[in-house]
């Protein structure tokens, strides 16, 4: 069984968010910074965010192309963004940045992950 994604956009699209959201988090604005300090992620570890979506980017542009990679990438979006949603619900910071970016940003992911894949299991 072959693991590239059914259509492939949703990926894309995807990795576009993710890559623009990485680009933003290098200086991050003021609705980023609120939602790291509200859940208390430590600044000092904040480069590992950009790290990870850079490197979740790139692993959904490889999965256009080489079986399995983008599946594992997409999953792994998805429970990235299931762990900030646990972080924000554990802090109780449940303001319009929850709402808009973390929950959007797992809509997006899951909503991807669903549209590319699941047609072919």
């Amino acid at each position: 069984m072959t693991m590239i994604p059914g259509p492939w956009w949703p990926q894309a699209v995807l990795a576009g968010v993710l890559a623009v959201d990485a680009v933003m988090s290098i200086r991050p604005p003021a609705f980023i910074r609120a939602c790291l300090n509200g859940v208390e992620f430590p600044e000092d570890w904040w480069w590992t965010l950009i790290v990870i979506k850079f490197l979740a980017a790139a692993g959904l542009i490889t999965g256009i192309y080489v079986s399995g990679i983008g599946v594992a990438a997409n999953a792994g979006v998805v429970c990235y963004f299931l762990a900030a949603a646990f972080a924000h619900i554990r802090a109780r910071f449940l303001k319009s940045e929850f709402w808009l970016n973390c929950l959007g940003l797992l809509t997006l992911s899951a909503f991807a992950l669903t549209v590319s894949y699941a047609p072919g299991l």
